[in-house]
């Protein structure tokens, strides 16, 4: 496994971590026995990063518990990241986030549910937020009050990061990033390293599509991918990324080597992100961590774009 700096914090990470989402059954339902051993087997395997967030889970906090009960014991030797701001919006019972107190509130739950007297990274989980306000000020003093070390926000739009990061307190940032979705190279990822914010990459699978192992006659029925389906633009987006992913087929075999190049993409930026991808399964923990061995070559990354601008013109002429 790869260790690399941590933006700032002066921590060295694993350049592959865990995301957590994946064990609270909202991506099909697994035995807690075996999300636990999934946690462990990840550790096991060199990872030291672990992400979740508070509205992970069916119910609510779910993943923030099993992440919690499986790092009793080693808990001193890892990094857990988590998030705030959306619990119960799939409920329709959102906690408002309009005081300060809300997000100490927010926080200390959080604790509770990790088993834990400290959280090294909390974002803030709203991506669009207009006014961070309330969250930099909360964060603020937990950070005084020692429950977390770091703080930063979870958002794919360069606007809120910066609003986030007005005062350069933003330590982590977790965006999405993959070889489906660039989007964030032009200046999200450079303004990171101007302003030396870890990023952490959710989403370097694609939720699943970057292993290979689906096609056009695949249906998603998890609580997560279902939404896939809400709309003719997101149905589109989903037909436009599987002609995507059969395109890299055509240069990498589906499963494993599919996975690994797929994670080691993300890790290979010059910025250095640590990817998170989630996994169900010990086996599943183990082939996320092998790709953490090494990164991509130049040429690596080369034949990979050049064989996803090929599909896209292919897209269009067939258009």
């Amino acid at each position: 496994m790869l260790y690399r700096k941590f933006g700032q914090t002066g921590w060295k990470v694993s350049a592959i971590g865990m995301g957590t989402w994946n064990i609270g059954n909202q991506w099909g339902y697994i035995e807690e026995p075996q999300s636990l051993a999934t946690v462990r087997s990840a550790f096991d395997n060199g990872i030291n990063i672990f992400d979740t967030a508070e509205s992970y889970g069916v119910t609510p906090g779910l993943s923030e518990e099993r992440l919690g009960k499986a790092l009793k014991g080693i808990r001193d030797k890892v990094y857990v990241v988590t998030k705030m701001g959306r619990f119960g919006r799939r409920t329709g019972q959102t906690v408002p986030m309009t005081t300060v107190d809300m997000v100490r509130l927010c926080a200390h739950a959080s604790l509770f549910r990790l088993r834990t007297d400290w959280i090294d990274v909390m974002l803030c989980h709203e991506g669009k937020i207009k006014d961070p306000t309330i969250y930099l000020q909360g964060f603020e003093i937990l950070k005084e009050q020692g429950y977390i070390r770091h703080y930063g926000i979870s958002t794919d739009k360069l606007k809120v990061l910066k609003k986030f990061n007005v005062n350069n307190t933003c330590s982590v940032v977790e965006v999405d990033y993959s070889l489906l979705n660039r989007d964030a190279e032009p200046e999200f990822l450079p303004y990171c390293q101007e302003h030396g914010i870890a990023v952490l990459v959710r989403g370097p699978l694609a939720k699943g599509l970057l292993s290979g192992k689906y096609n056009s006659e695949t249906v998603f029925t998890d609580n997560v991918r279902s939404e896939w389906y809400i709309d003719e633009n997101r149905r589109q987006k989903l037909a436009s990324n599987m002609a995507k992913v059969e395109a890299l087929k055509t240069i990498l075999e589906p499963g494993e080597e599919m996975i690994n190049t797929a994670l080691r993409f993300p890790i290979s930026h010059p910025i250095e992100p640590i990817a998170i991808p989630g996994a169900k399964s010990p086996a599943q923990a183990v082939m996320n961590a092998k790709a953490g061995d090494r990164i991509l070559s130049s040429q690596e990354i080369d034949k990979l774009i050049l064989q996803m601008q090929r599909n896209k013109m292919a897209l269009l002429n067939q258009a």
